[in-house]
């Protein structure tokens, strides 16, 4: 069954209403107002995946202007992604198209973007390529840069993001994946769950496969990636954030170490990889939701409500990534410090369990497993039965071995 956003009707009524009221005052000067909103598009293609699609496009937006699509979470909405994320913000102020798919429950009944099916997340079909036609639309329809669009999800959203990345390289140039899982971790639902928690394990080049085999043949410019997650998500474990890193750095050919960190608002840790090309946010305890940060400030955005988590606007930090700041350049963040080299040369190693790390700081844990500090490598189970070897390469920064 089709579904109507509950206050379509409201809003054209209302906008009917004022424009007989205006001509009836023979109003000679009109104040300028804020009239853009969020307006569902009926026809945008043939739409194999049966969605809904919804825009939104703020006053004056030049052609040309660029493109970003929203892909919100289970038991999310368009409505409720689009009003808490903070992107509508810098839509306004930078003046880009916010393009917002809606999954229907007769596609599935938790209205979770089916990230885990391969009809849907397959170049040319499904779910793919329904977001892909509106894409398509707003250029089309609205003038909306062809070479400027851009993709960002939550959850199931995030999955189907990276989805988005891997089979349209050509369509997208950067995204955003927030608590998700990396392309293809699973291919159903019977391995959907293992997938979220604890985690699949496989090498970059083992990632970076699937990715390549999205869209094979294809040589042109891959989309820059950016990955967020909570360190205590117990929904989609911590440990995705770190395979989606793999997989995402093995495609753009660079390696996985950090070039450099930096310490943001909220206790959040970016890792930025190669020529900024994949950045990994990692936020000190913080569970499942997009991260927000309620408030006036330049760098403050969106909405706390649930899986809207109040402690940094990420719709910030990726809109700059992305460089839909008025056509300034993008940022580059100010590295952390290296550790200055011991007077021996010889560096700092730690052999002890997984626990005895995590108590000690050089490591946490998450789903069931310790990981470094700093490298987020992943180094067994989270218990006084597996013994690790931890070297420090920098402040707050260890990998495995020495």
């Amino acid at each position: 069954m089709r579904r109507r956003p509950r206050t379509l009707t409201g809003r054209l009524a209302g906008m009917l209403a004022g424009l007989v009221l205006a001509a009836a005052a023979l109003v000679a000067v009109a104040a300028p107002a804020q009239a853009a909103s969020l307006t569902q598009v009926a026809s945008f293609g043939s739409n194999p995946g049966n969605l809904a699609m919804y825009a939104y496009r703020p006053d004056n937006l030049p052609s040309g202007a660029p493109a970003v699509v929203l892909l919100h979470g289970c038991a999310q909405n368009a409505t409720g992604y689009f009003a808490n994320s903070g992107w509508q913000k810098y839509a306004d102020q930078w003046k880009f198209t916010l393009i917002v798919p809606e999954q229907r429950s007769a596609n599935n009944s938790s209205s979770c973007f089916n990230w885990f099916e391969t009809g849907d997340t397959s170049r040319g079909q499904g779910e793919a390529l329904s977001i892909k036609q509106m894409v398509d639309h707003a250029r089309s329809s609205y003038g909306t840069a062809a070479n400027r669009v851009y993709v960002s999800g939550l959850s199931a959203g995030g999955a189907m993001s990276a989805a988005m990345l891997a089979t349209y390289p050509d369509v997208f140039a950067a995204g955003s994946i927030i608590a998700g899982v990396p392309y293809r971790c699973a291919t159903g639902m019977i391995n959907a769950f293992s997938c979220m928690s604890p985690g699949v394990d496989k090498t970059p080049a083992q990632w970076g496969d699937l990715v390549r085999n999205a869209h094979p043949g294809y040589s042109g410019p891959r989309p820059k990636v950016a990955v967020w997650h909570g360190t205590s998500d117990y929904t989609v474990a911590a440990a995705n954030a770190t395979e989606s890193r793999d997989q995402w750095t093995n495609v753009l050919g660079v390696a996985q170490t950090p070039t450099s960190t930096a310490q943001l608002p909220a206790s959040t840790t970016l890792e930025v990889y190669g020529n900024d090309v994949v950045r990994v946010y990692r936020v000190s305890g913080m569970g499942h939701g997009t991260p927000v940060d309620p408030g006036a400030g330049a760098d403050q955005c969106g909405t706390a409500a649930a899986y809207f988590l109040d402690t940094i606007c990420s719709a910030y930090r990726d809109a700059l990534f992305f460089g839909l700041n008025g056509g300034g350049p993008t940022p580059t963040p100010t590295p952390s410090p290296t550790a200055s080299p011991s007077p021996t040369g010889a560096p700092t190693c730690v052999t002890a369990s997984n626990y005895a790390h995590v108590t000690a700081g050089r490591a946490y844990h998450s789903g069931g497993y310790a990981y470094a500090n700093g490298s987020n490598q992943r180094m067994g189970l989270y218990n006084t039965f597996y013994t690790t070897t931890l070297r420090q390469t920098a402040p707050n920064h260890w990998v495995i071995g020495c």
